[in-house]
């Protein structure tokens, strides 16, 4: 499987300290993951090293870990694995095939202005959907930084 990066960006009319919460409440970011998988929340204390788990309703998904976490700045997770039915598995081709992947979101604030980067591997069989799905949750970040959005 080819590896491709999603690289997505935008600019949010909210100070990065807003930004950061979007990213990382249970109660905001439930509704920008929604873009992805209705229903999927991130099971995690967001520490460096600590394992992070994407569920979705039926409690499926992927799981990594926290490899950065810069406060306001910078948050990289890696990911190892996936779950089934809430069974976590890093053995099958599929987790082995995105062992390593990374996501990484990147937070810098100029006059009130904040800007997202957001980094994301895909393999190329997924890329094009995930993209689009990505534009989706971007626009859903802005909103609910900005309080657009309950």
């Amino acid at each position: 499987m080819e590896v491709l990066l999603i690289e997505k960006s935008i600019e949010i009319n909210a100070p990065k300290e807003e930004v950061w919460k979007t990213l990382i409440l249970d109660e905001r970011n439930k509704i920008w993951y929604a873009a992805f998988s209705e229903g999927t929340q991130a099971v995690t204390d967001w520490q460096v090293g600590s394992k992070v788990s994407f569920l979705d309703h039926s409690q499926s998904g992927i799981i990594g870990f926290i490899k950065e976490n810069k406060p306001n700045e910078t948050l990289v997770i890696e990911y190892n694995g996936v779950i089934n039915n809430g069974v976590e598995d890093y053995e099958s081709e599929l987790a082995q095939a995105m062992k390593g992947f990374r996501e990484s979101y990147q937070l810098t604030e100029k006059d009130g202005i904040t800007r997202l980067d957001v980094q994301s591997d895909m393999g190329d069989a997924y890329f094009d959907m995930m993209s689009g799905q990505w534009d989706i949750a971007m626009v859903k970040i802005k909103e609910l930084s900005e309080g657009k959005t309950a």
